[in-house]
Formats: structure tokens, sequence, C-alpha cells
């Protein structure tokens, strides 16, 4: 790429977005983000100028995308609050597509997830599926990267984890704990997406690591790491999720939803491919020990409020 080249990216203040954004400016690319806080302060400094999503004004977002050659896109929701839907989110993502079209875009890389798709009774993952779906019937080249369980610095599951290993006696396990989930570096997914913005044809893939974990081994992994022993108690998915409210409270946040715990014990978060990134859980979790978990990481805080 050509430092001309100019690459429009959803959330760069955020968490993958950050990483992908990151990952182009190494390579010489000009970045532009879309943001729900173009006033925050950038973690880039002026090298990446920040527009709002304007997803209520189609012709202010078609302006702010011409010049891309290249969309990334990251906007997601992880469950619905006040005027914000899971089908609001599909809508919102349907006009960036067709901003990002009028604008002129040639393609576009769309961060999905794993086992999406329009048929699934999960409105999470149909909603995945649904804009995928979108992004197909487009004009543009595309490639959807389907990554999962996302950790590093910065992430929310294994940092709130360890968090909770480190403050509680005991460990709620949902059910017998065995089903399964492929982790994968945040740098590494950004890597295999800035790779895919490289390319011209259209394709879709999973952003899986090299390790799988049964969840109840991904917890006393993350519990041997940080030197707190895992003492599991294996309970019926309704008394855990109200465990999780009741932390909530607590902490202010909304820790779990029920699709969460449907997706994750059947396994959508789990694939078959073979790897398509290197970085280990286990070995990072030896470097990034110290910290993790120190503070809790609030959804709500960092999306809501």
């Amino acid at each position: 790429m050509e430092r001309t080249d100019l690459s429009v990216v959803t959330g760069a203040f955020g968490f993958t977005g950050r990483y992908i954004a990151s990952r182009l400016l190494s390579a010489g690319v000009r970045v532009k983000t879309l943001t729900g806080r173009p006033e925050s302060e950038s973690p880039f400094g002026a090298q990446v100028a920040a527009a709002p999503f304007s997803f209520d004004d189609p012709a202010t977002l078609t302006r702010s995308l011409e010049g891309a050659t290249t969309l990334y896109s990251t906007y997601w929701v992880r469950f619905g609050r006040g005027a914000i839907s899971f089908q609001r989110a599909v809508d919102n993502l349907r006009t960036l597509v067709r901003s990002a079209e009028e604008a002129g875009v040639r393609r576009i890389v769309h961060v999905s997830i794993l086992n999406a798709s329009s048929q699934s009774h999960l409105p999470y993952f149909r909603g995945k599926g649904e804009v995928e779906e979108a992004i197909a019937r487009s004009g543009m080249s595309y490639a959807i990267v389907r990554p999962a369980l996302v950790f590093g610095p910065g992430d929310i599951l294994i940092n709130n984890i360890a968090w909770a290993l480190r403050r509680f006696p005991a460990f709620p396990m949902f059910g017998a704990g065995q089903y399964r989930v492929r982790p994968v570096f945040v740098d590494d997914m950004a890597k295999l997406a800035v790779q895919a913005g490289e390319r011209t044809d259209s394709f879709t893939m999973d952003a899986v690591g090299p390790e799988t974990y049964t969840f109840e081994e991904l917890v006393r992994l993350i519990g041997g790491a940080i030197g707190k022993k895992a003492r599991l108690v294996h309970i019926k998915p309704a008394i855990g999720l109200a465990v999780s409210r009741l932390v909530g409270l607590v902490v202010r946040d909304v820790v779990l939803t029920p699709d969460e715990v449907e997706g994750l014990m059947s396994e959508m978060l789990f694939s078959e491919s073979a790897p398509t990134a290197e970085t280990r859980l286990s070995e990072w979790l030896k470097e990034k020990s110290e910290g993790l978990g120190a503070r809790y990481a609030s959804e709500l805080a960092r999306h809501y409020r």
C-alpha cells in the first residue's frame, strides 16, 4: 500500500479497531475513523482523523467515507440497551455499507463472529449473519473475518474472569463446563484483517488461534496464571445468571446475558478450522498475568456511559 491510500476504520479508539488502525499506520497507510465518540482522546494523536458515525444522516456518512479505498468495519453491540438493539445495529451497518458504495469505497473488511448465521435463533449471531449477507450483496469486494473469543490488552472477558478469580472464593461454572472455545490474540486478528484488506477476492475466514480449551480449562488456565487456584462450582445457567446480575449491580455493568451463556454452552465460540493465528493464550498469560484482572472492565462504561 502507498502512503496516499486512505483506509477508514470504525471504532479505531476502541479494542479491535485500535489494533487494526495501528497496523495500517505502521504500513504507511493514512487512517480515518468513524466513532460514536469523536470527541474522545485519540490514542494516535493527530495521525487519525475522527468523524461521527452519522447513521441517521446517510449523506453525511457518505461524505465521511469519500476518498477511502478500504473500509474496516468493527462496529457492533454486545447487547441491546435503551434505543440500541441488535436490529438497530444491523440497520446501521446496512446504512454504512450503502454509504461506502456511494462514496466509491472499493473493499470492505468486516469483523463478524464465528458461526454467524441469519438463521440463528440467537439475536447476536442472527444479526451478524444478516450483516454478512448485506455485505455479500454489495458491489464492493469483501473479506469477512470471524473471530470469537478475542484476548489481549483491553479485552473484557479474559480480564473479568481473572478479576472474579482474584476476588471471590468460588467461580460459577455453567453446567459441566466442557463446551469449547478458540481464543485468538487481538493483534493477530488485526493482522489477518489488514492482510485481507490487501487482497481483491471476496471470502470469509475464521480467525482462530492454535489452542482449543473447554471453558473449564480456560478458567483454570487463567487462575493458574494469576496464582489463584480456581474453585469451580457447577451450577445451572439460571442460577449463574442470577449471580451475574447481583455482581452486575455491584460493578454497575451487564456481566453476562442469557444469549451469551447459551451461545457459549452451544459451542458457538468454537470452530473446527485450522489455526489462522499464531499467538498462544497460554504463553500470553504467562507474560501478562501480573496486571490481569486488577481492575474490572466495564462494557457500559466503555460504550454507553
